[in-house]
């Protein structure tokens, strides 16, 4: 017997199947999905079987699998046909689309090993009767109280073996026995209560699970605090009672903790968690709930798509038009909505897609009838949308107010007094953004990226936000030497900083990259920040979306066109998104809330808009910018990076495939570039790139295969292809 098997290696020149050989003490442990151990070349690798032949008529000698690593299969048939999907669609190697899938105690690495934990308990292993005629004969107290407490308790946990205990296990009076524990539990709320849904939610909720059974997706567009979450667990309510599983994503790790809190006190320990936040022994041990049939919900953010559920019932995306949910950095370049689409038809289930303020691509699609629409416009009772004010930044600075407007100041002491509490938004992590030299205008740069370095003054240390490089701060300019060195822009320590001199009798927590690098620190910020342990919530992006505090009355946007100046064509739409989830964080509760927008380009269509609320308004004008420009979600966009250490080399290698590209293509489709990246220096290589926009071109799966092909074994220069980027 033979068998094909694909390596763990992800070049993409080595990316096959190859033949080997399975010895007779090995053909019972043969199974298509399970993963083995095989020399390659000079290496000891193991690699996945994906076929099972019998005969083998080929002139190479074929060597033995040395092991099988695997009792049951790793990999089943909807994962190969996945794969396939991932392959085609975002041009990756198949070992790198079952890699995805998969926690890294799984994947096809010589170099894991990863154990299941255990707890030791103690239980009686006598009859009663025995039990309490040794204890009233024993004259022995500590193997008294381990008995007596043993009747009572039926089972203890120990952590080291006593000499009591040893003397009660020789008599056979006691017994040891083990218990597999997960890593990682969240304990229910005992004071949860379930919320009654209004005529709004049970008209969508009716909808969703009349078609159950169907492979359809829906856009729910729903106002800030309209109750999206109660919809979703509704649902799921309604796919358990049907005996099947549900996934649940959510864009970020810091939304996890609230989202996961309501699921438990609804749903119990039913539930498997998800995310990069969890050790690789903890995502080991929620993925084996899943695939052992322990919990029938799992919820997480992208990777989750991937969890190995046999039975799926319904797929939901909160905060579906997030751009995390699309993986641009490394391969595979997949969408989670994209692999949602896919398993939702596999698995014949509805897909739920809900946003506040959905994507424009999302948003044109239910309008074109290829998703159905579903809305949810008004809060529940006693819970209104907040009011909306906006500071032009260029008349304050005039008065002096270079951080805070007159406006924010008064209102925040306003809030302060009333014992409420607010949030303030500004979306970039550090001190400031850059050190400059006011004598002879050097700007501390990145030596690796060519970018200012940005300064983080708890650490006293100036840092790369791109390749990670860092160095201390000096109190001299590293070109002239001259003291006269100042900082610019503003940061949320700055910020941090700027509150407490301001409000000094105010408790303030900040959340951000910084902050939350420790394990268990967003859960930490949230309950702390809940329990109003803190008047003032600073941070970045992070709590813009789906966090829940009833008592934030006020949330202040610093900064708020910041965003605007990226050079990418959905910056408006990030910015009108973003300003439009942190305003839908006040006046959740029964206190009236109130948004201040701080800005400098205060008659920007996006920020007016977000000032109204008024979705419907931006994503028309929003639109007519699209079309003129024909950009998503009138022509689909696809990316070519090319990289290279050599500026020279790299240049002429981009300009081949630009006319590469033009040669072979629709004379419809539009070709930009080759220019060079937004972000042309990372890490010392160069980045150029090429950006295709059609509407159909028959020849660009076939062009850009080629492509691929050529490059895989073109070790200078790398070129890598992104289906739908959500940057450019």
């Amino acid at each position: 017997m033979y068998v094909k098997v694909i390596i763990e290696i992800g070049v993409k020149a080595v990316d096959k199947e190859y033949v080997y050989k399975v010895p007779t003490a090995f053909l019972d442990k043969i199974k298509v999905g399970v993963r083995v151990k095989v020399n390659f070349g000079t290496q000891l690798l193991e690699g996945f079987i994906t076929e099972i032949i019998n005969n083998y008529e080929g002139n190479i000698l074929v060597r033995d699998i040395l092991e099988v690593v695997d009792d049951t299969p790793i990999l089943n048939e909807e994962m190969f046909k996945l794969a396939d999907y991932l392959v085609n669609k975002t041009l990756c190697s198949k070992i790198s689309a079952f890699q995805v899938m998969l926690p890294k105690a799984l994947k096809a690495k010589n170099k894991t090993n990863m154990h299941k934990k255990f707890n030791k308990y103690i239980v009686l292993n006598s009859d009663i009767n025995q039990v309490n005629d040794y204890i009233a004969s024993c004259k022995y107290n500590s193997q008294k109280e381990i008995l007596n407490k043993l009747l009572n308790e039926k089972k203890v946990l120990i952590t080291s073996l006593s000499s009591g205990i040893k003397t009660l296990e020789k008599k056979g009076l006691i017994k040891i026995i083990e218990e597999e524990v997960y890593r990682y539990n969240i304990i229910k709320d005992n004071d949860f209560k379930k919320v009654s849904l209004n005529s709004d939610q049970e008209r969508v909720v009716e909808k969703i699970i009349s078609n159950l059974n169907i492979s359809k997706t829906f856009l729910l567009y729903g106002i800030t605090g309209s109750g999206k979450t109660e919809v979703y667990l509704e649902v799921i309510d309604n796919v358990l009672k049907e005996g099947k599983n549900a996934i649940m994503l959510v864009p970020e790790i810091s939304l996890t903790p609230q989202i996961v809190q309501r699921f438990v006190n609804r749903f119990g320990n039913n539930i498997a968690i998800l995310h990069s936040g969890l050790s690789d022994s903890e995502k080991y041990d929620e993925y084996r709930k899943i695939k052992e049939g322990l919990v029938k919900i799992v919820i997480g953010a992208r990777s989750a798509i991937f969890a190995p559920f046999d039975n799926i019932g319904a797929i939901i995306i909160d905060e579906e038009h997030t751009p995390t949910y699309k993986q641009d950095e490394t391969s595979p370049r997949y969408d989670a909505k994209d692999v949602a689409i896919w398993r939702s038809k596999y698995h014949k289930c509805p897909l739920i897609l809900g946003s506040a303020t959905p994507s424009l691509e999302s948003f044109a699609r239910a309008g074109n009838h290829v998703f159905e629409l579903l809305t949810l416009t008004r809060r529940p009772a006693g819970s209104v949308l907040p009011q909306v004010h906006i500071v032009d930044m260029k008349e304050e600075v005039k008065r002096g107010n270079f951080v805070f407007s007159k406006l924010m100041t008064d209102k925040i002491n306003e809030k302060l007094g009333k014992n409420e509490q607010i949030i303030l938004l500004l979306n970039r992590r550090g001190y400031s953004s850059m050190i400059t030299c006011s004598d002879c205008g050097y700007v501390e740069k990145c030596p690796k990226c060519d970018i200012s370095l940005t300064y983080h003054k708890t650490s006293n240390t100036l840092r790369c936000h791109y390749c990670g490089f860092y160095k201390k701060k000096t109190d001299k300019c590293s070109s002239c030497g001259s003291s006269n060195i100042k900082d610019y822009g503003m940061g949320t320590q700055k910020l941090e900083e700027e509150l407490k001199q301001k409000f000094p009798s105010a408790n303030i927590i900040r959340m951000d990259m910084d902050t939350t690098s420790k394990k268990g620190a967003h859960e930490q910020i949230i309950k702390d920040f809940g329990r109003h342990k803190y008047d003032i919530l600073v941070g970045t992006q992070m709590i813009a979306k789906g966090l829940d505090f009833p008592n934030v009355s006020l949330v202040g946007v610093l900064n708020a066109d910041m965003s605007l100046t990226i050079p990418d064509f959905r910056s408006a739409e990030r910015t009108f998104q973003l300003l439009s989830q942190v305003s839908g964080r006040a006046g959740r509760g029964d206190i009236q809330g109130e948004v201040i927008i701080q800005t400098y380009n205060n008659n920007h269509y996006s920020i007016v808009f977000a000032k109204n609320h008024d979705y419907l308004s931006f994503y028309k004008e929003e639109m007519k910018i699209r079309k003129s420009l024909s950009y998503p979600p009138y022509y689909y966009i696809t990316l070519v990076n090319i990289s290279c250490k050599d500026y020279e080399l790299g240049f002429a290698h981009a300009d081949k495939i630009g006319k590469y590209l033009r040669d072979n293509l629709e004379k419809t489709t539009i070709i930009l570039g080759p220019t060079m990246a937004n972000m042309f220096k990372i890490n010392n290589v160069f980045h150029y790139q090429c950006i295709i926009k059609y509407q159909r071109d028959n020849k660009l799966s076939k062009v850009l295969k080629e492509i691929d092909d050529i490059y895989k074994i073109e070790s200078k220069v790398n070129v890598s292809i992104n289906v739908d980027p959500t940057r450019l």
